[in-house]
């Protein structure tokens, strides 16, 4: 007779990991909102303790009133300002100065830059006289293109494309030598023409070093600019700056500083919403 040996089943003590439970999409939504709002703050907090500090300390006596106004009168006087045109007439005048001439650095600067990184007797032959006018500031020239171009419009367009065409011409020679070596390998064995590996390979990849040198080169050319107008001119900031510590119209003087600040904030913003449209093929974090 055979006897059946029933087996007992063996129960498995092997645990699975648990997978981490996954956060539903609107709390995701949520946290996302709230990362952003804080980035959003964090500068908005600083800048207002910066303009209450300013508004308090004429008041208490910290500072001189005379010489410091408080922020509300600055304010008021920035309202004047542009009630009666006197701002929209300075800052166009410097606004056209600045774009003028930073267009021209622009187109001059980024394909030079291109060809000196690219092609070495380009480098080789424009470096010695690069390297000399790279180390001259621009405002020690200011008297020179005042003597050379005369005390109106072109003098100070020409200080804004040597101070803008530097940042440029410096970043886009670094971008473009810093591509990658394999991307161009890359294009080059799919049988892309010198062209078209400039269009797609080179230039995608030398973008945020470019725009780099736009960003500082915006910033030299409205510095440069205030200066110019400082010397000699009859309307802009600079103008109105001057033109308002000489009538001791402080309020006025402060308002035109704002409004130097300002113009330079909305330029870098624009400057950066390109440089996000034209690099959107970067991978973002």
């Amino acid at each position: 007779m055979s006897s059946a040996i029933a087996v007992a089943p063996v129960e498995s003590h092997v645990e699975t990991p648990a997978l981490a439970p996954t956060a539903p999409e609107p709390e995701r939504r949520g946290r996302r909102l709230q990362t952003l709002a804080w980035r959003l703050l964090r500068p908005t907090v600083v800048v207002a303790a910066f303009l209450v500090l300013w508004e308090v300390a004429p008041r208490i006596g910290l500072v001189d009133k005379v010489f410091l106004p408080p922020f509300s009168e600055v304010v008021s006087a920035w309202f004047t300002l542009l009630g009666n045109g006197q701002l929209a007439e300075h800052v166009s005048a410097s606004l056209s100065r600045a774009l003028v001439g930073l267009a021209i650095a622009i187109v001059v600067s980024i394909p030079l830059g291109v060809a000196i990184a690219w092609y070495r007797p380009v480098a080789e032959f424009l470096n010695p006289i690069l390297e000399l006018f790279r180390n001259t500031a621009a405002l020690a020239l200011l008297p020179v293109f005042i003597l050379i171009l005369g005390i109106g419009e072109t003098s100070k367009v020409a200080l804004v494309i040597y101070a803008a065409s530097f940042p440029i011409l410096l970043n886009t020679i670094s971008g473009v030598r810093t591509v990658d070596p394999l991307l161009i390998k890359s294009a080059r064995s799919l049988g892309l023409s010198p062209v078209r590996l400039f269009q797609k390979v080179i230039l995608p990849a030398a973008v945020p070093t470019i725009f780099t040198g736009l960003r500082m080169a915006a910033a030299s050319s409205i510095l440069v600019l205030i200066a110019a107008e400082m010397v000699g001119a009859k309307a802009g900031l600079g103008y109105l700056i001057t033109a308002s510590q000489l009538n001791f119209q402080i309020p006025n003087m402060y308002a035109g500083i704002v409004t130097i600040a300002l113009v330079g904030v909305i330029f870098n913003g624009i400057v950066v919403a390109i440089e996000g449209r034209l690099s959107g093929w970067r991978a973002t974090n």
